[in-house]
């Protein structure tokens, strides 16, 4: 069972707003910038993020349900900062940890203590080529 939805309500109001800047710039963190699908207005929300092959994985401890979660699904992608990056994802998918997820130890530890096993996959936009002109 992922945090109670409490928790998240509390780290949008007031958490989010001190750790947010912070975390964006330490490894394995980033902020997902989102637009919301009803207000239109830009958000920027704080997650915990790891890399798997090229797809960039974003853990939901409070589960697929965050509101940040449908506005990326809705957009077909989003763009998150990332020590500094900030990187255009497409293509989100989400999916449950069947324990054979490739992470961080760390990172699988404390949410298996937590019961979240639900996960967000993006792929980066790749930046495109010049085309050659001969």
């Amino acid at each position: 069972m992922p945090i109670d939805r409490k928790v998240a309500r509390f780290n949008r109001r007031f958490a989010n707003h001190f750790v947010g800047p912070l975390f964006s710039r330490l490894p394995g963190f980033g902020k997902v910038h989102h637009r919301g699908r009803k207000s239109g207005r830009e958000f920027a929300t704080p997650v915990k993020l790891f890399r798997r092959g090229a797809d960039v994985i974003i853990t939901l401890p409070y589960g697929p349900g965050s509101d940040w979660v449908k506005n990326v699904l809705a957009a077909g992608g989003c763009e998150i900062t990332t020590r500094g990056r900030r990187i255009r994802l497409t293509s989100p998918v989400v999916f449950s940890d069947d324990g054979t997820t490739r992470m961080p130890a760390l990172t699988r530890r404390i949410l298996a203590r937590v019961e979240a096993t639900e996960f967000l996959a993006l792929t980066p936009v790749q930046a495109s080529t010049p085309v050659s002109r001969t």
